[in-house]
This record gives C-alpha cells, structure tokens and sequence, in this order.
C-alpha cells in the first residue's frame, strides 16, 4: 500500500511509521508545523526522526518528509470555535489536509500513531468524532498497545532518544480540553470556520523538507 503518515516530534507516530515500513508498505511523512505555537525544535526532531526511521528497515524507499503550515489554521480555530473543542477541531483539520493530500497524490490510507485513552485527541468518543473527517482510511498500529510497549519499540529503533529531547510544547492548547466531543458539537464549531479555505491555505502551503545529513 502507499501510505500517508502524520508525523510529529512525540514517541508514538514514529514508532507507527516504522511498523508499516516494516510490514513492506510505501510510506511518506506529513508533519503539520505548529510554529509559532511551538518552537523550531518539534521540525528539527522530526527531520532527525525521518532519517532514524529511513535507516530502521532495510531495503525500504526511503519516505519523502512534506511540511504543513499550521499555526494559522490554529489561530483560526482558536478565535472561532469553542476553547475545548480545540484539539478535537486540530485533529480534524489535520485529517481535512491530509485526506486531501491523499487524494491528490494516490494514497491508499492514513497513518496516526495514536493509541486509545493517552492524552485528550485520543479517548475513544474523541476519536470518533475525529475520525469522519477524513476522507481516505486511518490505519492506527499502535492502537491497542500501552506506553511502555511503543517506548520499547522506540529504543529498539533509535527513536526514541530524539523523541524525547526537550522542545517547546504547543501552547495553544486549551486549558480543559474536551475529552468527550459529541460529532454534533463538533460539525457546529466547524460551521461557523471558513473550512474550505483553511483546507486549501493549508495545503497550498506543504513543501518538501530535505532530511540528509548536511
């Protein structure tokens, strides 16, 4: 299959892509860049992250890395949507892109690192109502492993030192996020955003990083 992996700095997505590059798929990589939410140091682990998991299974393609500008599709959703829903509302639009992207460019699915009930975007009622944004199928190999079994993974790979390095964690995250979103609820806050031409900024924006060593 070719697939397209949402990647970011974390322990998880990394430890994802490698299971389905070991499992024979062509994978590439869609980091959604949060600056000025964050600082650089999320896009350079990610471009390190690339390069460790390019080298984790041999005779694989090595996966082209795309970048996707975020922080303004997050002002957006901070200024015109309700406070908690703002991860779900983030996750969702991460889903609207790269579903496009997909489309676009041939992909058969998705791929998340998310494992079920770990942080807020990923309890099971958050999930599906995350999930109907996306337009191509969204593979999740780690769903139903604990933390400890995908950092096991992780130090076996080479990952996970990197994913760990201290960087700035996106603040415009809600204080109370919600971790029970109704589907309803959500499609309302979307209504009332410009979707279509948050979709299209944002995807008129990806470009190509190079991740060689240099």
């Amino acid at each position: 299959m070719r697939l397209l992996a949402l990647i970011s700095g974390g322990i998880d997505s990394p430890v994802a892509v490698h299971l389905m590059l070991a499992k024979g798929d062509d994978v590439d990589l869609l980091h959604f860049d949060n600056r000025p939410f964050t600082d650089d140091k999320p896009f350079e682990k990610v471009k390190g992250l690339a390069r460790t998991i390019s080298a984790s299974v041999e005779g694989v393609r090595r996966p082209r890395l795309m970048m996707a500008p975020h922080g303004k599709v997050q002002i957006a959703i901070a200024r015109g949507a309700i406070r908690r829903l703002g991860c779900v509302l983030c996750r969702r639009m991460m889903f609207h892109v790269a579903s496009a992207l997909a489309e676009r460019n041939g992909y058969d699915a998705l791929v998340t690192g998310e494992s079920l009930g770990q942080v807020a975007s990923q309890t099971l009622m958050n999930i599906r109502a995350e999930e109907p944004a996306a337009t191509v199928p969204v593979l999740r190999p780690l769903i139903g492993l604990d933390k400890l079994e995908i950092i096991a993974i992780a130090e076996r790979i080479g990952t996970f030192a990197t994913s760990i390095e201290p960087g700035l964690c996106c603040t415009i995250v809600p204080e109370k996020p919600a971790t029970k979103a109704r589907l309803k609820d959500v499609l309302a806050a979307e209504n009332g955003l410009d979707m279509a031409a948050l979709i299209k900024q944002e995807l008129d924006g990806i470009q190509e990083v190079d991740y060689r060593c240099l």
